[in-house]
């Protein structure tokens, strides 16, 4: 890549005053909150009976988008920044994504094992999120030979589990329970906030880059192509993954969804609400990364939904 367009990518910056971060904040428990409005225990009755698909959704989120992607990035090379590739990890770190069951739905996946593997992904990430986002990270600024100036990753775990906790677990819990003590509620309620949070997403990544919009457009097809390859590898791990191992076919494509759809704005609120970047120089090929993939998986996912869609129809009719 050309040193003027990481120079360039590297100097957007987001600041959030207080009142700002809050507002992003709450609305984000209340993304959170939606989802868990679909979790009911008889859900996972059936899932938990055969956690084989379960078991493979972990391993392809949790384990296997991590490490890719932290190999991803160092074949990469010279081509990103060593800040674009702390964004990669930061996102293949995150849990699933808050919209990939109304993707699923959509698709004619299986949606109780998609509300099953965001549930389990959002709980475990108070600590894999941290973990994974430490580990590769550091592996990565040690492997690729970055700048000896750039210092170590050291995270603030207890600020991170703190903002994690707040924004994934108590909405998680409070959204099971209305799901189970006021079911009628929790149906109501479901789709709107599921349409809230897409909306939401977008808005949040238009207000926070008004200020550096020339240079976001400077570099954006470069941002696009790395994004681009990055979502792609994360729906060929899902969908690999699920044929590898020869999963039916709705769990397949639940696989590929919800490994391609990754919580990114939980990643935007970790970088600018908490200490995670304190010792750092400007980190906006993090941001921008973080960023724009919120915005790219929604591309990617209504488009792998859709396709997925038109195969079962033409399959039906056939």
């Amino acid at each position: 890549m050309n040193p003027e367009i990481t120079s360039v990518i590297d100097s957007i910056d987001v600041t959030l005053n207080a009142g700002g971060m809050n507002t992003i904040n709450i609305v984000l428990a209340f993304v959170m909150y939606g989802v868990a409005l679909g979790i009911r225990p008889g859900l996972f009755k059936e899932v938990f009976r055969k956690p084989k698909s379960l078991i493979l959704g972990m391993v392809s989120q949790l384990v296997l988008l991590p490490l890719l992607t932290f190999l991803l990035a160092l074949l990469f090379g010279r081509w990103i920044s060593w800040t674009m590739a702390l964004g990669m990890i930061l996102v293949a770190s995150c849990p699933g994504g808050n919209i990939s069951n109304f993707m699923s739905s959509l698709s004619k996946a299986n949606v109780e094992l998609s509300v099953s593997l965001t549930a389990v992904s959002t709980a475990l990430a108070i600590v894999m999120t941290p973990f994974n986002f430490w580990l590769y990270g550091n592996l990565y600024l040690h492997f690729a030979n970055v700048a000896s100036d750039v210092p170590q990753l050291i995270i603030p775990l207890w600020d991170v589990f703190k903002t994690i906790f707040i924004l994934l677990g108590i909405p998680l819990t409070l959204g099971v329970m209305t799901a189970h003590f006021l079911p009628k509620v929790a149906e109501k309620l479901k789709k709107p906030l599921q349409w809230f949070s897409i909306i939401f997403f977008v808005a949040m990544v238009v207000l926070s880059f008004m200020g550096n919009i020339k240079a976001f457009l400077q570099c954006i097809q470069y941002i696009f192509l790395v994004v681009l390859i990055h979502n792609l590898l994360a729906l060929s791990i899902g969908f690999g993954i699920g044929s590898t191992f020869g999963v039916p076919k709705r769990d397949r494509r639940t696989l590929t969804i919800e490994t391609g759809i990754q919580n990114s704005g939980l990643g935007l609120v970790l970088l600018l609400g908490t200490n995670l970047f304190a010792d750092f120089p400007p980190h906006g090929g993090t941001l921008v990364i973080t960023a724009w993939w919120g915005i790219w998986h929604i591309i990617s996912g209504l488009t792998v939904s859709t396709v997925f869609h038109r195969y079962e129809l033409r399959h039906k009719s056939s």
